[in-house]
C-alpha cells in the first residue's frame, strides 16, 4: 500500500564519508563541515534581545491559569541583574550554582545568568528530592559539587529534602512558597541587583572551553556522575542541528515542552534550540503519567507547536487524545514541521499511529524523526533527516561529528569524536580516562547496526546497550533491545515497559510493568481497585498471554521467543536507579533489585502468578492467582 505523502521540509542532503577500518569497523562522518558558531549561548540572548526584543522567549502557567510570558528584552535585563548577584557572591566552578526545581522561568533565568558570567550551573533531578526516600543521590551530588548557591523552586515542597541533606554554607534561594524556619533568600532579591561593569567583563571572558553546566548521569550502576558540559559542546550542537535541519531558521520555533531540564534532551537540546533561533518555549507542567497528561493536553489545545519533542512514553500517553479529539488533533498539527523522539526506541505501533493522526489532521504525514546522543555529547550526535519506515533508525552523524563503529562480539559498538564531546567527569579523572579509546573517541556503550549493510547512507539503527545483551545456555546471544521493543508492541496498550530476563537460562522471560491507566480501561469495574488486584485480573493477564503468543508466532528461535512473563505490582524505584524521571527503565538495576522475582519466573513447578506458553505457543496459567 502506498503511504500518504510526506509534508515538505527543508532538510540537509545525505552526504556521507565512510572510512573502513582494518578491524572490520568503520568511521562515518558528514562531508559537510561544521560552520562557525557563537562562542557561548549568551551571545544568542544578546542577539535576540536586540533584534526581537518584544518577542516572547518563555511562558509558563501562572497560579490563575493564564500564561505568564517573558520577552527576550526582559530576559536579558533580568539575566544581567542575576549575573551581578552571582559575581557578588564570588561563585565559581568550585562553588557553582545548583538548582532543584521543576522547569520554570526563574530556573531558566538563573541558568542563563550563571552561564553569562562563567559560573557553572547544575540542575538536579527533582525526583531525588520528591520520589526518593533516603535522599542518597541528592546527598552525593551536594557533596560532590560543594555549591555556593542552591535554588529551590518551592520552599515547602522541597523542605524535607533540604533539611535531610544539608547544604553546608551554600546560600539557599527560593522562587516561591518559602518554608517556615528554613532561612532563604527570595529569588526576586537576585533579580533586582544593580548591574555594574563586572558583568560585561565576565561575559567577555567566556570562551568555548568555559564550563557551562554539570549534568548528572548515573549510568547503569552507582551514584550519579557529573558530566562537564562546555560552551563549545552546547553551541556546536545547535549549529550542527541547524545545518541538518535548515528549516529551523525559516521561522522562530515554538515548543510546548515538559522534558526536564536536568536532562540533556530537554535542558540542552530543546532549550538551546529555542534560544538559538529566537523562538518561544511554552513550559508544559504536564507529564506522561496518568495523573498529569491532561495538563499537557490542555496546553496543546491552546498552543500549536512548530516542532515537538518527546520520549516514546510521552507519545504513548498523548496518542489516545489525538486519536479521539479532532479539535486537539487539528491544533496540534496545524503548523507542526516535525516530531522527534529520543532516549529509547519507538515501538512500530506508535510510529504508525503518529502517521495516521497526522494524515487525519492534514492529509499528509508529518516527518517523525529520531536522534541519538548522550549526556556526554550535549546531546546530539546523529539525526534522521530523511524519510524512513524504520523507527529503530537513529540516522547519521550530523556535521562536525565522527562516529566509529567497532566490532564487539557480534555487535558494532558506537564511539564518538567531535566538539560536542565532554572533556570528562567532574572530580573523577579515573572515569574520564576509562571513557575514551586510544584515538580519543568517547565510548558510549551503545551498539548500532547499518540499516542496509551495503549502503551506510541509509542510516544506522540502535542495537541496544552492549552491557545489556546476554547469552542463553545454548551459547546464543539475546539482543535485549529488539526483544523489548517487540514485546511492548505485542502487549500494547496494557504493557508500559518490559525488562528482558534470561542470562544463562534456557529460555527468555519478561518482567512487565503495566500501563495502569490502560489496564483500568480494560477493567472498568476495577477503576479504584489496588494495583495488585488489577494485575491479577484474568483480563489483564490474558493481554500478557496474548502478547507472548504473538511473539512466539513471530519468533525465529529461542533468542527472540519469550516463553514466560510476570506482571509487576510495584512501580520502578528511583532510589534503586530502576527508572529516570523521564521514564527510562534501567534493565540491569531492575534485574538486580528484583532477583527474587526472576527466580520465581523460572521456578518449577510454574508459579501461579507467572504467565507462560507451552511449546505450541498456547497460553496457560491465565487464572487469577
Amino acid at each position: 500500500m502506498t503511504k500518504p505523502p510526506l509534508a515538505p521540509l527543508r532538510c540537509a542532503p545525505v552526504d556521507l564519508d565512510v572510512t573502513t577500518l582494518p578491524n572490520g569497523g568503520m568511521i562515518l562522518r558528514s562531508r559537510e563541515p561544521l560552520h562557525s558558531y557563537a562562542r557561548c549561548l549568551g551571545e544568542k540572548l544578546e542577539h535576540w534581545a536586540t533584534v526581537a526584543p518584544e518577542r516572547p522567549y518563555m511562558a509558563e502557567r501562572a497560579s490563575n491559569g493564564a500564561w505568564r510570558q517573558i520577552t527576550y528584552a526582559q530576559a536579558r535585563t533580568t539575566v544581567r541583574a542575576i549575573a551581578q548577584a552571582l559575581l557578588n557572591r564570588k561563585l565559581s566552578p568550585a562553588r557553582p550554582v545548583a538548582i532543584l526545581s521543576a522547569n520554570s522561568i526563574d530556573m531558566a533565568l538563573l541558568t542563563l545568568a550563571a552561564m553569562h558570567v562563567g559560573v557553572p550551573v547544575a540542575p538536579i533531578s527533582v525526583a531525588y528530592a520528591l520520589q526518593s526516600t533516603d535522599y542518597g543521590k541528592l546527598k552525593h551530588i551536594v557533596e560532590l559539587l560543594t555549591p555556593g548557591l542552591v535554588l529551590i523552586g518551592d520552599g515547602v515542597r522541597f523542605a524535607a529534602a533540604i533539611a535531610a541533606v544539608g547544604l553546608g554554607d551554600a546560600e539557599l534561594v527560593v522562587s516561591a512558597n518559602p518554608a517556615p524556619r528554613i532561612p532563604a533568600t527570595a529569588f526576586s532579591t537576585l533579580a533586582s541587583t544593580a548591574v555594574g561593569p563586572d558583568v560585561d567583563r565576565a561575559f567577555a571572558a567566556i570562551g568555548p572551553d568555559t564550563i557551562a553546566k554539570f549534568l548528572f548521569t548515573s549510568g547503569s550502576t552507582g551514584m550519579p556522575k557529573a558530566v562537564i558540559n562546555t560552551q563549545r559542546m552546547l553551541c556546536s550542537n545547535q549549529q550542527s542541528w541547524t545545518q541538518t535541519y535548515p528549516f529551523l531558521a525559516d521561522k522562530p520555533p515554538v515548543l510546548v515542552d515538559w522534558l526536564p531540564w536536568n536532562h540533556t534532551f530537554g535542558g540542552n537540546n530543546n532549550c538551546g534550540n529555542v534560544l538559538w533561533h529566537g523562538g518561544t518555549l511554552y513550559i508544559d507542567a504536564g507529564k506522561p503519567m496518568a495523573e498529569s497528561i491532561e495538563q499537557t493536553v490542555a496546553n496543546l489545545r491552546e498552543i500549536s507547536p512548530t516542532v515537538y519533542f518527546n520520549v516514546p512514553r510521552g507519545y504513548d500517553m498523548l496518542l489516545p487524545y489525538l486519536e479521539r479529539d479532532a479539535d486537539l488533533r487539528k491544533n496540534f498539527f496545524r503548523r507542526l514541521d516535525f516530531m522527534c523522539f529520543a532516549g529509547a526506541a519507538l515501538p512500530r505501533h506508535l510510529w504508525e499511529r503518529l502517521d495516521a493522526v497526522s494524515v487525519a489532521a492534514r492529509g499528509e504525514r508529518v516527518l517523525v524523526v529520531s536522534a541519538w546522543g548522550a549526556t556526554e555529547t550535549a546531546p546530539g550526535v546523529t539525526a534522521v533527516y530523511f524519510d524512513t519506515d524504520r523507527p529503530s533508525t537513529i540516522g547519521l552523524p550530523t556535521p562536525g561529528y565522527e562516529l566509529k563503529l567497532v566490532p564487539n562480539g557480534d555487535k558494532l559498538e558506537i564511539r564518538v569524536r567531535g566538539s560536542n564531546v565532554t572533556p570528562g567527569y567532574w572530580k573523577r579523572d579515573d572515569l574520564t580516562r576509562a571513557a575514551f579509546d586510544e584515538d580519543g573517541f568517547y565510548c558510549v556503550g551503545d551498539a548500532g547496526r547499518l540499516t542496509d549493510p551495503n549502503d551506510p547512507s541509509k542510516g544506522i539503527e540502535f542495537d541496544g546497550r552492549i552491557a545489556e545483551d546476554f547469552k542463553l545456555t545454548s551459547g546464543t546471544w539475546v539482543h535485549v533491545s529488539d526483544v523489548r521493543v517487540n514485546a511492548i508492541a505485542a502487549g500494547a496498550p496494557a504493557i508500559q515497559d518490559v525488562v528482558v530476563v534470561g542470562p544463562n537460562r534456557d529460555e527468555i522471560g519478561l518482567l512487565l510493568f503495566p500501563n495502569e491507566a490502560a489496564c483500568r480501561r480494560l477493567c472498568p469495574d476495577l477503576a479504584h481497585a489496588p494495583l495488585a488486584t488489577l494485575i491479577a485480573d484474568p483480563r489483564v493477564r490474558q493481554c500478557a498471554a496474548a502478547a507472548l503468543q504473538t511473539l512466539a508466532a513471530q519468533a525465529t528461535g529461542a533468542t527472540n521467543r519469550p516463553t514466560r512473563a510476570l506482571i509487576l505490582g510495584e512501580p520502578p524505584s528511583i532510589d534503586a536507579n530502576e527508572i529516570t524521571d523521564k521514564g527510562y527503565i534501567n534493565q540491569r538495576a531492575v534485574l538486580t533489585r528484583r532477583a527474587e522475582l526472576v527466580e520465581r519466573l523460572y521456578a518449577t513447578p510454574t508459579d501461579p502468578t507467572v504467565i507462560a506458553i507451552d511449546e505450541r505457543a498456547n497460553p496457560r496459567a491465565i487464572r487469577r492467582p
